[in-house]
């Protein structure tokens, strides 16, 4: 064992009555592990979010939309799809869709809805995996079937196995009456955001475009993309592919206000970054002091018996690194058993219709938890620098004759 480790450890396991490390040495352990988590807990809580909210728009309009000018029917969506398929690249999916406003009834109680009919066979959207009642549309396409979200289905009343009446004003309305039609409710979906859950219903693309007298058009397509950094590139080539009146968009862009609120929500990380290391800074850099001055006769014993200045810098390094070390790694425990808990019981809920989400999204990145505990440690090391400077440089013979 070298004389630098066994004194650094008699300093940070110095005792009186107790067994316990010292007061001073396990506040500041405590007050960086708390900070650690707490910073971990953020970072993740953003990631969550983040995730959260892209991968629930992703799953209702997809990574691109593809709709007429003026909301013009889209005719010969077979042929689009083709061209698409054979001229543009980092494509995974395209579907074609017809959505439109609506009324739907159940008993007495009538409701604006936003009605979408899709191609089971060639769905683009996520809604399966929000399922929680029933199932999902069959892949027969003349099956009168519809999936709602569940406060729809809280203000209607139905439940699954119930009939549903549905009022769609044709496009040409000059041309074309109000037509209704009966479908039944297959199953509910609850996705957490209060914005679809409220006013979304999904039926198979055949009754929307009877209900809405479409004939064979569509009045858009879904379109998943390889990746998403080339999201922007793949939508400036299919505006360049199809021809009037088709009209592309991206996610961004349509959730222009959504997406920059999540940006927003990132923006203030590096301040909690800072915050919380200059806690732990000054724990160390306080800790380390009120060590150096309770133990300055030590110093002088361990200086006249040999011990250079060098050495008196070394230990106190090493007891800064150490709290360090602990706490940080404490923090980590703690806020991934925090983190986890969360995930799996999800204790802390959130008004849906305010944050898109009914609990408090996690995501764990090992990547934070590394960035965290590497900040946290470098910055002990710079800060134990001072206390251990002033230790290495204190007289010999004045802590001897007055310590």
């Amino acid at each position: 064992m070298s004389f630098r480790y066994f004194i650094t450890r008699r300093y940070l396991t110095y005792t009186r009555k107790s067994g316990f490390l010292s007061f001073i040495t396990s506040f500041s352990i405590v007050g960086i592990s708390l900070g650690t988590a707490a910073l971990i807990i953020a970072l993740s809580i953003l990631a969550g979010f983040e995730k959260e909210i892209k991968e629930k728009v992703f799953s209702f309009m997809t990574h691109i939309q593809i709709e007429g000018y003026q909301n013009q029917p889209l005719k010969n969506y077979k042929n689009t799809i083709e061209l698409v398929q054979k001229n543009v690249n980092g494509i995974k999916k395209i579907a074609p869709y017809v959505s439109k406003e609506a009324m739907i009834r159940a008993g007495d109680y009538v409701d604006g809805v936003f009605l979408k009919g899709i191609d089971v066979n060639l769905d683009a959207t996520a809604i399966r995996k929000y399922m929680k009642e029933g199932k999902y549309l069959s892949e027969n396409p003349y099956k009168a079937e519809i999936v709602i979200g569940k406060k729809l289905a809280y203000k209607l009343n139905v439940n699954i196995g119930d009939k549903v009446i549905i009022f769609g004003l044709p496009y040409e309305q000059k041309k074309y009456q109000p037509k209704f039609t009966v479908l039944q409710v297959t199953g509910i979906f609850e996705s957490g955001m209060a914005e679809y859950d409220d006013i979304y219903a999904i039926t198979n693309l055949y009754q929307a475009q009877k209900l809405f007298n479409l004939e064979d058009a569509v009045t858009g397509y879904d379109v998943i993309v390889d990746s998403v950094q080339n999201i922007n590139l793949i939508a400036k080539n299919l505006q360049n592919i199809l021809d009037y009146p088709h009209f592309v968009r991206t996610a961004p862009q349509l959730y222009h206000n959504l997406f920059a609120w999540v940006e927003l929500q990132k923006k203030p990380a590096p301040i909690f970054l800072g915050l919380i290391i200059i806690v732990a800074v000054v724990n160390i850099i306080g800790t380390l002091l009120m060590m150096v001055i309770e133990k300055m006769h030590d110093i002088g014993v361990l200086k006249s018996l040999g011990a250079s200045s060098r050495d008196i810098k070394a230990i106190f390094v090493a007891q800064g690194l150490t709290i360090a070390i602990i706490g940080t790694i404490l923090g980590n425990l703690i806020a991934f058993i925090l983190c986890e808990a969360q995930i799996r019981f999800q204790f802390f809920s959130l008004p849906s219709d305010i944050y898109f989400m009914s609990t408090v999204p996690i995501l764990l990145k090992y990547e934070n938890f590394i960035l965290v505990s590497l900040l946290v440690v470098i910055l002990a090391f710079i800060s134990s620098l001072i206390p251990s400077r002033a230790a290495a440089k204190l007289d010999t013979v004045n802590i001897l004759r007055f310590g």
